[in-house]
């Protein structure tokens, strides 16, 4: 597999999917089609729409694929008309807006792009993208069940694995997710005809560790960088690190936060295959360059040889104690409406977030949403001081309960295990509910025992968990 032109395949002129628009041009999807072979451009195309259509199903994908390759293979032979392709692409645009088309990935924005037509309609249908799931779908058999599989049918289980695992890792750099499926195929192929394959699988997994867990670290962090923008993702990494040292101050922890922004801005649509380790790699030294000497626990993460691994352990690293600090001001209508009102508004989140270091990002991000809001109506208003100061008293009322509440029921899932967690937390609400039924009580403690352990950790989901909060 050929790792750089599959990648400036996909990233600059995608094999269809449903769709063709001005970036496919006959020419050159033909040239990237004679480039790849017909075997590579069909994985590059399974592992593009099952990014793009993450939630589809491995036979909507896989249908999507033969149409996709037919219609290359067709148009790119010698002699071919020249409005083969243009034709043929058009042909399955329709397919997806009429009802032969059910078996392509469906979308709830399909109704609206082929209430369009011609070239617009295709461009429509070419910006539709699933959102990515909530939490990666893809477990990895054991042993003996990769092997098992791969021996009854080779291709039938590389293609489910590459639909599984692009699917479930869809915002990992292209580059990363490459290598991560190539070398996995590679492993299996090698490790199921080794005579000693337990050692082969042990020895093969050691070596993909840094890979498999950049690309975990990044589909993360893209994902989030995604859901936020570049500004809210600064926000949330400044949260993060004032709640897990919280002693350490504003001044030394936003330029670690703006500095792994910089980072997901730069790498999660970048074809340069090492652009994730290398910069990932500057930043965990710059971090641990500030840090390792003020915590404990930080110095412990520093200490291994592969800052990506260095990297994994920081962003696994569960929230200190809050610390005894005098009460929370407000920043002032001055403050939030100069030259440096972001810069207040992140220091205001900051200061929440070092006082209550168990609550979650997802609670967090709603409060940042929530004073960026306030500084967009109430900034420009003719009495700025009113309009903030009505929202500074609703967040007075509303805000002090809720994070009581988010500190109580993250802070037991961080301090407990999972079992006792739940046996905590289904006392707690025997106490607040003497009356229920054991079956509203158990249904709570599932719900809310969800919840903790999906939304408490700070590599939370982020839109699943906002539209939990």
């Amino acid at each position: 597999m050929l790792l750089e032109p599959m990648a400036q395949l996909l990233l600059t002129h995608p094999p269809p999917s449903v769709l063709v628009g001005k970036a496919y041009v006959r020419d050159k999807v033909c040239q990237e089609f004679r480039t790849l072979g017909k075997e590579d451009f069909r994985t590059l195309t399974l592992i593009a729409n099952s990014r793009k259509f993450s939630n589809a199903t491995f036979e909507e994908i896989t249908h999507l694929v033969r149409e996709i390759v037919s219609l290359a293979e067709t148009c790119c032979a010698d002699g071919a008309d020249p409005s083969c392709y243009d034709a043929g692409s058009s042909a399955l645009s329709a397919k997806s807006c009429g009802e032969e088309g059910s078996s392509f990935p469906a979308h709830p924005g399909t109704a609206g792009c082929c209430a369009q037509e011609g070239l617009e309609q295709k461009l429509c249908l070419a910006a539709l993208r699933h959102p990515p799931q909530p939490l990666p779908r893809y477990l990895q058999p054991s042993n003996e069940e990769l092997c098992q599989a791969f021996r009854q049918d080779p291709k039938d289980f590389a293609d489910r694995f590459l639909h599984e695992y692009a699917s479930s890792y869809s915002q990992a750099p292209l580059p990363l997710l490459l290598a991560s499926t190539r070398t996995f195929l590679s492993m299996v192929s090698t490790c199921c005809i080794s005579p000693a394959p337990t050692a082969c699988f042990l020895k093969e997994k050691l070596e993909r560790k840094t890979l498999s867990l950049l690309t975990l670290m990044s589909n993360r962090a893209c994902s989030r960088f995604t859901a936020y923008g570049k500004d809210k993702f600064t926000a949330s990494s400044l949260a993060s690190l004032a709640q897990k040292v919280p002693g350490v101050a504003f001044e030394d922890l936003l330029p670690l936060a703006e500095d792994a922004a910089e980072v997901f801005a730069q790498c999660c649509d970048s074809l340069a295959e090492d652009c994730v380790q290398q910069k990932l790699s500057e930043h965990t030294a710059r971090a641990c360059g500030v840090l390792a000497a003020r915590d404990g626990r930080f110095a412990e993460c520093c200490r291994g040889k592969d800052l990506a691994q260095n990297y994994f352990c920081i962003t696994a690293l569960p929230p200190a104690p809050a610390p005894t600090l005098p009460g929370l001001q407000q920043p002032t209508d001055e403050q939030l409406c100069g030259e440096e009102g972001a810069r207040h508004a992140k220091r205001y989140l900051f200061e929440v977030a070092r006082r209550h270091t168990s609550v979650p990002d997802a609670l967090l991000g709603k409060l940042y949403d929530a004073s960026e809001r306030a500084r967009g109506e109430c900034c420009p208003a003719k009495d700025t001081s009113a309009c903030l100061g009505d929202k500074r008293r609703r967040m007075a009322e509303e805000l002090p309960p809720v994070l009581q509440r988010a500190s109580q029921l993250c802070g037991q899932y961080n301090e407990l295990n999972f079992l006792d967690f739940k046996k905590r937390l289904r006392e707690s609400l025997e106490q607040t509910m003497p009356k229920g039924s054991p079956e509203l009580l158990g249904r709570l403690v599932e719900q809310r025992g969800d919840f903790a352990s999906t939304c408490c950790p700070y590599n939370s989901p982020p839109l699943y968990c906002a539209s939990k909060v």
